[in-house]
């Protein structure tokens, strides 16, 4: 059984105690440093170099989510999963934006906890549900303001004309599934292909495969 090497942060005593009264229950979980603060859990990092760092954010001295921009700079290949009481979404972004492969809230079980370990020492990420939610809104808000490159060149219909063209349909075929006339269509296909600036059909099929506009099958 391979064993995770863990460095704990946490500004309360209880809280730290806790943690490794738990932890150390799981068979593959070594606990190899506890630190109080920042500073502290930057210097034990660096010196012992565990693969997971759970690590709080409100900490004096150095708050969590500097620690976890220091610990990552200086070591990549040791990951930070976030234990907090905040749900916020600034620290969350702020967190996963550190560095954090993980964000996991203190209210959680024992079980989660010890399952994000595992899931963030195999260099996966782990977000708690009210966690995850939070991110996902974010994505979905800013969302709208990222159009691909086909959006920004092409109408809907020179998108609409350039899949049929891709998936094999000649002029006539489109202009009668689009409901349009063959000049329509020819002139369609002719700023499809000013704009992209491809001249041929094999070229704009590789265009729309790339661009998911139609499956490679």
């Amino acid at each position: 059984m391979t064993t995770i090497r863990i460095l704990l942060a946490d500004d309360h005593k209880i809280v730290r105690e806790g943690l490794k009264s738990l932890l150390e229950k799981e068979p593959d979980i070594e606990i190899v440093a506890v630190a109080e603060d920042g500073r502290e859990a930057v210097h034990y990092a660096q010196e012992l170099l565990p693969q997971v760092a759970v690590m709080d954010i409100g900490m004096p001295g150095l708050n969590g989510i500097e620690a976890t921009r220091c610990i990552t700079a200086q070591n990549p290949e040791i990951h930070v999963l976030v234990l907090s009481m905040h749900s916020a979404r600034r620290y969350v972004l702020e967190a996963l934006s550190a560095g954090a492969k993980g964000y996991i809230l203190k209210d959680c079980a024992s079980e989660e906890l010890a399952r994000a370990i595992r899931i963030v020492a195999a260099n996966d990420t782990y977000l708690s549900p009210k966690v995850a939610e939070i991110v996902v809104k974010d994505y979905i808000k800013f969302l709208p303001n990222q159009r691909s490159e086909t959006e920004v060149l092409l109408s809907k219909r020179e998108r609409e004309v350039l899949q049929l063209i891709a998936e094999g349909h000649n002029t006539k075929e489109i202009a009668f599934l689009l409901n349009l006339s063959i000049k329509t269509v020819e002139t369609h296909r002719q700023q499809i292909m000013k704009k992209l600036n491809v001249q041929t059909v094999a070229g704009l099929t590789r265009y729309a495969i790339r661009e998911g506009l139609t499956p490679l099958d």
